[in-house]
């Protein structure tokens, strides 16, 4: 009687363990007008740039007060419409400054009506993560990082929509 109870709280040990190592869980939420943001710090937002499953990750760091970030954004928009249902997400982070979440980011996303999820990055220390997401990034946005479990690319630059699509199918091939 011993030995399987011991078996089941192991068992149930590393299950429940497993479960809560993949969570990946925000430092703080806003909500205005029906739109939530999740807000992460990079120890916490680090989990969305290391996914090892089937899916096409298209993850696009940007800002509302960044024109080039603004301008390719409908871009990502028809991407994330247009592979939905080809197991590819699109994660827009936004670079906004918490103060501006309420103010700007979230009526921005209700103004351009963003159906991607978009997420905030709330970790000052950009010196200390950047290179953790790409070794060349210079810290300058628009940056993206496309990656699945076999490939994975940086982008320091903007797109068009058939840049953008071209790249996203040299990955998932």
């Amino acid at each position: 009687m011993k030995r399987i109870v011991l078996i089941l709280g192991l068992f149930a040990t590393t299950v429940f363990g497993q479960a809560s190592t993949n969570t990946i869980l925000p430092i703080k939420s806003y909500s205005f007008n029906g739109i939530e943001v999740h807000s992460y710090d990079f120890k916490s937002f680090e989990g969305f740039l290391n996914k090892k499953d089937e899916t096409t990750y298209v993850i696009n760091f940007w800002a509302t007060w960044c024109l080039p970030c603004v301008k390719e954004l409908p871009y990502f928009e028809k991407l994330n419409q247009n592979y939905k249902d080809k197991k590819v997400k699109v994660l827009l982070v936004s670079l906004d400054m918490p103060k501006k979440i309420e103010s700007n980011l979230i009526p921005f996303m209700l103004k351009k009506k963003l159906q991607a999820e978009v997420i905030h990055l709330d970790d000052p220390d950009a010196n200390a993560w950047i290179e953790k997401v790409a070794t060349n990034w210079s810290g300058s946005i628009p940056a993206t990082v496309m990656y699945n479990a076999t490939s994975r690319k940086f982008y320091e630059r903007s797109f068009t929509y058939v840049e953008l699509e071209n790249e996203l199918k040299t990955i998932i091939k």
